[in-house]
């Protein structure tokens, strides 16, 4: 298991710097001049001679690149600064001096905002919050659904029920999210909403002029439904596969043969077996909703990475867009890993490798 994390840690810090690497110089290609883009294309020069010193847009680009580097990674070297410039840059750090140079060990610095100067960390953090709540409700909506669907449609096999639930199932498969997003919106939020009292837009936190923040979690429900269809859709059919493949295992005949119930078959052998795919297929979903959210948040107006980042976009905020892009990344690495330990813990017969 050790050398199998190694190899999985090493492998992933491979796919970040790979990331990283085609990231900055997409963006530095495809946006050659950012100091007008953080100030405005009518400011004067003496302005942005200024803001490309800071953020070393004087550089070569090859030297860009290693400055941008040197920001990311933990371990970190710095010549001609004090350390009370570097605290200011980085915040809390553990600063190494050998004489006017420091080697600092720091958490990874995404540099801050065009726009408003703050940390696109701090950024980003705050709004991972709504993702994850969004993403997370969605997982398990889709999760609960779609299992119990597709229990039901593979001990129903071949019944008009369970070819109902095949053909909307796969109608769900076809959607995309985005599309499921406006349609839900318009329906239960405008059509429907003196009915649901739903909103077309919102997110689960507002603002009171007179008491401040509160929850508003009515807003929740249709972006997570929006953002659980085509998940449900997988899950229902992932577990009728499944199902109908245990259920013709031997096992299951000889459990049979030994006047179990079919409730004791279900629950003690045939669920069991069948499950395995689909928690693996459940974990692997939810990384590709934390990431894959984007256009269902900025529907729904919801406060989430997804409208951060395209709110960046449009404003041309570089390094929030690509701090989020490179922060999307890490997520799908760690949960990778995380999902192939519960694949080989749930199936012993899978080799780590």
């Amino acid at each position: 298991m050790i050398t199998f994390l190694i190899k999985r840690i090493i492998n992933g810090i491979f796919i970040l710097f790979s990331v990283v690497t085609v990231v900055f110089f997409l963006f530095s290609f495809s946006f050659p001049s950012p100091e007008k883009m953080a100030i405005g294309q009518r400011t004067d020069v003496e302005t942005q001679e200024a803001i490309k010193r800071e953020f070393g847009l004087d550089k070569p680009l090859f030297t860009q690149y290693l400055l941008f580097l040197n920001d990311l990674s933990p371990i970190s070297y710095h010549g001609d600064i004090t350390s009370s410039e570097l605290r200011k840059k980085y915040g809390s750090l553990l600063a190494i001096s050998f004489g006017s140079k420091f080697i600092a060990i720091k958490k990874p610095f995404l540099r801050r905002s065009f726009q408003n100067r703050e940390k696109t960390s701090t950024l980003i953090a705050n709004s991972f919050k709504g993702t994850f709540v969004l993403a997370l409700v969605a997982i398990i909506f889709a999760a609960f659904i779609g299992i119990s669907l597709g229990i039901f449609s593979g001990i129903k096999a071949n019944s008009w029920l369970d070819q109902s639930i095949v053909f909307i199932s796969t109608l769900g498969i076809s959607v995309p999210s985005f599309f499921s997003a406006i349609i839900l919106a318009w329906f239960f939020g405008y059509v429907l909403h003196d009915i649901t009292r739903l909103n077309m837009s919102g997110s689960w936190i507002d603002i009171d002029p007179f008491n401040g923040e509160f929850y508003q979690w009515k807003n929740l429900i249709l972006p997570a439904i929006a953002l659980g269809v085509r998940p449900l859709s997988i899950f229902t059919l992932l577990t009728r596969s499944s199902m109908l493949e245990t259920l013709n295992k031997d096992f299951i005949k000889t459990a049979k043969s030994k006047g179990l119930s079919s409730r004791e078959i279900l629950t003690k052998h045939a669920l069991p077996n069948a499950l395995n795919p689909v928690i693996t297929a459940i974990s692997g979903w939810f990384a590709s909703l934390l990431a894959g959210a984007f256009f269902v948040e900025y529907i729904f107006n919801w406060r989430g990475l997804g409208k951060l980042t395209i709110d960046a976009l449009e404003m041309n905020d570089l390094p929030v867009v690509m701090g989020s892009i490179l922060f999307i990344a890490m997520l799908f690495v760690i949960i990778n890993i995380i999902v192939d330990i519960i694949y080989v813990k749930l199936d012993p017969r899978i080799q780590l490798a």
